[in-house]
């Protein structure tokens, strides 16, 4: 059973994580030629102010502007 972990910043909605573990899971389901049962995706929200890129947390960088959708 595939386990996918999602550690992201705070702030994403729940109709967006929703999308993401279904977008996951039909990938993993394709890939691996698996049930969508055996699927399972965990997200975990990250504050900005504990994650760190170069040593420079992110709460200190500016944010960037979200990408464009189709």
């Amino acid at each position: 059973m595939p386990l996918i972990r999602v550690e992201l910043f705070e702030g994403r909605s729940p109709e967006q994580k929703r999308e993401l573990a279904q977008a996951l899971t039909e990938a993993t389901m394709k890939v691996l030629n698996c049930k969508a049962d055996a699927v399972d995706v965990m997200f975990f929200d990250i504050a900005r102010h504990d994650w760190a890129t170069a040593g420079v947390p992110w709460s200190e960088r500016s944010p960037s502007p979200p990408a464009a959708r189709p």
